[in-house]
């Protein structure tokens, strides 16, 4: 880790100790997993706004469960347990390209291609899994399915500081051309926007964000937390750069206290299942708030 996050880290944990901050943050692994969660929180709420647009909610959660089968095939060919980056990257970048290149040329709906990749995936992961049987602990799948602060280190945070700011930046620069190919793709091609090319940019980013945000969520929750904040704020947004700003800030406070509040009620909840239930929660208040408040029922995002 580089020295300006030890320095951080340390100053967090000092006024953790002084009584400012809440007590758990006087331990460096719940720091380590709160700056990851303010890394991933606006960079899946933001992509997560063309996840919902584009109704690709689907296809993001066949990714997380995409996932344990990198983990699997990166533990087979010798990988670290603890991050198996390189099988995990590769496999879900093969398989999420391959599925939008098997929907172009196909004909066949997304919702039926993702089922079968997403059957044929698991089968593979389950029988690498039983190869690695008397290889590997429970307890790493356990933190690979739902998340654990307890792992996240700084080689993690590193990865996914470079991936969501290269994420972020991407889905900023291209934001507009996104929407028009989403809500309206004839025209964005008659406006010289490259619908195909933009597809499969938003394929890479949507899986390196999800790969690289496994550790702090989990697989198979990591998904919705591209969902459930982008599905709150379009509920109560009343403009475009609303929905897009309180996605981001939703999925922001949900990772937060999904990732300090286990640790300072003693709650046995996994971070990811905190997260979640967290960003939950804020989608109830939400619709909420839209059926009480008659100025949220002609939302325009």
């Amino acid at each position: 880790m580089s020295e300006a996050f030890e320095a951080f880290r340390a100053f967090v944990q000092a006024q953790a100790a002084a009584g400012f901050l809440p007590p758990s943050l006087a331990y460096g692994f719940i720091v380590n997993a709160l700056v990851a969660g303010l890394i991933v929180g606006p960079v899946l709420g933001g992509l997560g706004t063309l996840v919902v647009v584009k109704r690709h909610a689907f296809f993001s959660e066949a990714v997380g469960h995409a996932a344990l089968t990198g983990v699997a095939i990166g533990i087979l060919i010798g990988e670290p347990y603890t991050g198996p980056y390189g099988a995990l990257f590769g496999y879900c970048l093969l398989f999420g390209i391959g599925l939008n290149y098997l929907r172009n040329r196909t004909g066949l709906s997304a919702d039926t291609l993702i089922g079968v990749a997403l059957s044929m995936s698991l089968a593979l992961g389950a029988s690498v899994l039983l190869v690695l049987a008397g290889r590997i602990n429970i307890h790493i799948l356990e933190n690979v399915l739902f998340g654990s602060v307890l792992t996240v280190a700084g080689e993690d945070i590193a990865i996914l500081a470079v991936v969501g700011s290269a994420t972020l930046a991407l889905t900023f620069a291209f934001y507009n051309r996104f929407m028009l190919a989403s809500f309206n793709p004839a025209l964005a091609s008659v406006r010289g926007v490259r619908v195909k090319a933009l597809d499969y940019l938003f394929v890479i980013l949507v899986t390196v964000v999800t790969v690289a945000s496994v550790k702090i969520i989990g697989a198979i929750l990591v998904g919705a937390l591209l969902v459930i904040p982008a599905a709150a704020a379009r509920t109560v947004a009343t403009s475009l750069r609303g929905f897009l700003f309180l996605s981001m800030a939703i999925a922001t406070l949900s990772a937060v206290i999904g990732v300090v509040a286990p640790m300072e009620l003693d709650l046995p909840v996994p971070s990811g299942a905190a997260i979640i239930l967290t960003a939950g929660l804020l989608f109830l208040l939400a619709a909420l708030a839209r059926a009480v408040v008659p100025a949220l029922k002609g939302s325009a995002a």
